[in-house]
């Protein structure tokens, strides 16, 4: 990764030289500009935005399955509770 980290090289800028770091290796650009992106993230040169919201959004979908079970579970007593006091005002 410090190919990719240590500077811009010739070019000026660190697109064009991960474009041709990655076509002497070999493999994708966009392989190699994830894998510079990972490796600032590591190393602490780049906040992980990305990753903090992909964390983020799980555990709000996490309690938006709960509240929607609570609900489910709320709506179903609700119901029980009624026939209940409905069955004894008919007797």
């Amino acid at each position: 990764m410090r190919i990719g980290l240590d500077g811009t090289g010739p070019h000026g800028c660190l697109s064009p030289a991960i474009t041709t770091i990655a076509a002497m290796i070999g493999c994708q650009a966009k392989t190699r500009n994830d894998r510079v992106k990972k490796a600032e993230v590591d190393s602490g040169r780049r906040a992980d935005i990305l990753g903090h919201l992909a964390k983020r959004m799980k555990a709000l979908e996490r309690l938006s399955q709960d509240l929607r079970q609570s609900d489910k579970n709320l709506r179903k007593a609700s119901a029980y509770f009624a026939m209940a006091k409905h069955d004894r005002r008919s007797r």
